[in-house]
């Protein structure tokens, strides 16, 4: 049940901490650190079963010996151990168990909000033995939102509307206040949280960016506020400032009420992050680590919506972009473990168990939106603020283990949390633990290791007060020493102990790990990496430096000259230890242009491959493409809409001046289908699409959040054969329609070769959500330079 906190915490957590530390043990290089086999950290490796599930903005409660968390859209998703997550309901549909006929129950909400789904959910149980649902509706381009309240026999549903609570965003009309609806001062009722206080009270705290985070008295026994409060007692916030997701945890152990909140955008580049205040009182005041009074935290007026750097230096910040960044010949596979925009938590504390717990939903580097729930422990420093374990809980009991000197010695991969809210990613950097407490590597100062596996950290006339404890590391699949520190102005600072190593087994290790990818057909520079684990140093050897040179930039044989062999060295040091590792690389001779690619499906029935009859060789792949007869014969690809695609080589659009030149006869359908896109992932592409999403014919070059495009008055003509081209010259840019121009730019400054294409499709996009093209294609031409208007009437003039 959720409900206020009765329980201390473990008598290892509430212990003093001593102010000296331990005796220090003798000097220790990073290179010859303690093995943590010979010391008190256990190593069993105990691999969890993680589950993941996703559920935006997530709000726990345990119900008998199950964790349930509800979500936004109606998301809910339980679990027995916070590992291993099922979903239970997901989407504002009729057919969602959970709330049935969501749409009639929650009508009178979503018909305020001018919306079709629903914001973060919270579920509490009262006296009563029912389930209370704190529903929310809102906009989301302003803050016109309803919050209400719906009740249910069983944790699971089916819940019944038991009307609205508040109301929001009534422009120029009376406010639940009494008093006209100033969104700078009035809150978004959305967000909810409702807890009881240490005396039994009911409250419920919520709000989003407009006006700020506010407070109510509740009844205890309807669930809904007490009469004659308004919009009740404002806590912190104002003036549109991004702060929302409000959270109320109170801790038996320090007395003090802990207030969650979620600082800057939801998405991926919002810059997200989680920070913490705390009173004696749940109705505040509330003030951070520096003493600053919440209350007086809101954005300037005289700045533009959503000013960030008003409210960049208030609050705890305990969490936010970050990447412990797993280096060539660490443990594991990838780019390492990270967050991206973590935020929107639950926090939660088990009274069988007596931990402390962060719930949250969370994005990652380089997966855009995508997002999971993820649940990680906290400890309470000596300062009485709650520190984040750095790594996912993982049912390891890291309370029992003793941390010693000898244990804490060695190599970390270093966070620092910062205060800014920004949607870059902290690198970690790496830091030694000497014994004797001295702090090298990127950051310089001195450690101490306190009682009860505490620590204390001082580097640049900075304290941070922390906890030590063991982890799971997924990367590594093993159990590691880590730390978590606050310093007294709010800033979190993370570290992940590192495997020893010798100098030796470090230059084996970046040896069998380092790769530079496909190397049959490398058509642009390659980024060659320069440093490996433990600062190792990579150096770089070419056999023929005048096509592929030591630092990676290539230059491609002319047309005739044969494709380049290639033999590429590194060699690897660390100390006096040294390693050389060689690859064989193929660097392809420049193509014949100017028609760099053609494909007319003709005289056979479409296989895997797809003849290139160019001079140039570069067939293309099919993916259920049939072939459809035009004449005894013609023949042309034909496409389903559904699954159907031709991949040609990338390097199609290796070229400055460009022509696509095709005869397309679309079936219509959905908007942006494409009849090509060319590109590298989602940074750098070209495209035409026979229909945008206002109905007409479109090519755009995309590089790096811009784009560039030419657009038709109309839509491509369907069910007939029409021929397209787009031709690219300087920086004119010619959309063509059976030979005459429909659209025209002479601001297309980008070029088709500095995409450096991995991907071209025939038939498809990268983006998922966008449909398949459906229609066929034929007499498919590339070009690295711009065919003239007469060279494009002339193709138009030959039909299929």
């Amino acid at each position: 049940m959720k409900r206020y906190l009765v329980i201390a915490l473990s008598t290892a957590l509430l212990s003093t901490p001593a102010l000296s530390p331990v005796s220090a043990l003798a000097d220790n290089t990073a290179t010859t650190a303690i093995n943590s086999q010979s010391s008190t950290i256990s190593n069993k490796t105990q691999v969890p079963e993680f589950k993941d599930v996703s559920v935006h903005d997530p709000s726990v409660i345990k119900v008998d010996d199950t964790y349930y968390v509800f979500g936004s859209h109606l998301q809910v998703a339980k679990s027995k151990d916070l590992i291993s997550w099922d979903s239970v309901a997901s989407g504002v549909t009729d057919d969602n168990p959970v709330v049935p006929n969501v749409t009639k129950e929650f009508a009178e909400a979503l018909q305020w909000a001018q919306t079709d789904t629903l914001w973060a959910a919270d579920v509490i149980q009262l006296a009563d033995g029912k389930f209370y649902m704190y529903y929310n509706a809102c906009k989301g381009d302003s803050p016109r939102s309803a919050l209400g309240v719906a009740v249910a026999d069983n944790i699971e549903g089916p819940y019944k509307d038991q009307g609205l609570l508040l109301k929001s965003g009534m422009w120029d009309e009376i406010s639940e206040d009494g008093t006209i609806y100033d969104a700078t001062k009035h809150p978004n009722v959305v967000d909810p949280d409702v807890f009881f206080d240490k005396n039994g009270k009911l409250w419920m705290v919520y709000g989003s960016y407009s006006g700020g985070i506010f407070i109510l008295e509740m009844d205890e026994t309807t669930g809904k506020p007490l009469p004659n409060q308004g919009y009740g007692k404002k806590l912190t916030g104002g003036n549109h400032s991004r702060i929302e997701a409000p959270y109320m945890l109170y801790s038996p152990e320090t007395d003090y009420y802990y207030l969650y909140l979620s600082y800057g955008g939801l998405d991926a580049v919002g810059g997200y992050n989680i920070r913490v205040a705390r009173s004696k009182t749940p109705d505040g005041p509330f003030y951070d680590a520096e003493g600053n009074d919440m209350i007086k935290v809101m954005a300037d007026k005289n700045k533009p919506l959503f000013d960030d750097e008003s409210i960049e230096p208030y609050g705890v910040k305990l969490l936010g972009n970050y990447l412990f960044e797993r280096q060539i010949g660490d443990p594991g596979i990838g780019q390492g473990t990270g967050y991206v925009s973590p935020g929107h938590n639950s926090a939660y504390y088990d009274e069988e168990t007596g931990k402390h717990f962060l719930i949250f939903h969370t994005r990652f580097p380089n997966r855009g939106e995508e997002h999971e729930v993820r649940v990680h422990e906290m400890h309470m420093n000596s300062e009485g603020w709650p520190v984040v374990s750095p790594y996912r809980y993982a049912g390891i009991e890291s309370d029992a283990v003793q941390v010693t000197e000898q244990d804490a010695v060695g190599s970390y991969k270093w966070v620092n949390h910062g205060k800014d809210i920004t949607a870059e990613i902290k690198p970690s950097q790496i830091i030694q633990f000497a014994a004797g407490g001295q702090i090298t590597g990127a950051v310089t100062g001195t450690w101490s290791l306190l009682e009860d596996n505490k620590v204390r950290i001082t580097t640049n006339n900075m304290v941070y007060e922390g906890v030590f404890t063991q982890e799971w590391d997924a990367e590594s699949q093993q159990n590691v020493l880590t730390f978590s520190a606050l310093s007294s102005s709010g800033v979190a600072v993370w570290g992940s102990q590192m495997n020893a190593m010798k100098d030796q087994d470090v230059v084996q290790a970046v040896k069998k790990d380092l790769t530079i990818g496909n190397t049959e057909n490398i058509f642009y520079d390659l980024s060659l990496p320069t440093t490996g684990t433990r600062d190792s140093q990579i150096t770089w050897k070419s056999s023929l430096p005048s096509v592929l040179s030591a630092d990676g930039a290539v230059n491609r044989p002319r047309s005739g000259k044969g494709d380049a062999k290639v033999k590429l060295t590194a060699t690897i040091q660390k100390g006096t230890a040294t390693a050389s590792k060689t690859f064989q690389v193929t660097v392809p001779e420049q193509a014949a242009g100017p028609l760099l690619g053609e494909y007319t499906f003709d005289n056979k029935k479409l296989a895997k491959i797809v003849q290139d009859s160019s001079k140039n060789g570069y067939h293309g792949q099919a993916f259920n493409v049939v072939s459809s007869a035009i004449g005894t014969k013609n023949q042309a690809a034909a496409f389903n809409g559904k699954d159907s695609y031709i991949q040609l080589p990338g390097l199609l659009t290796d070229t400055t001046d460009f022509t696509f030149s095709a005869w397309v006869n679309w079936d219509g359908g959905g908007a942006w289908q494409r009849i090509f896109d060319f590109g590298n992932g989602l940074t750098k592409h070209m495209f035409l699409t026979p229909a945008q999403h206002t109905g007409a014919l479109q090519f755009t070059i995309h590089d790096q959040g811009r784009d560039q495009s030419l657009i038709a008055a109309e839509a491509l003509p369907t069910n007939q054969w029409v021929h397209v081209a787009v031709t690219l010259q300087g920086d004119t840019g010619t959309l063509y329609v059976n030979g005459k121009s429909v659209a025209s730019s002479s601001e297309i400054t980008f070029n088709p070769k500095d995409l450096q294409a991995s991907e071209a499709y025939l038939g498809k996009s990268r983006y998922a959500a966008d449909p398949f093209y459906q229609g066929k294609l034929d007499q498919v031409r590339v070009y690295d330079k711009a065919l003239s208007a007469k060279e494009i009437q002339r193709q138009a003039e030959v039909q299929p």
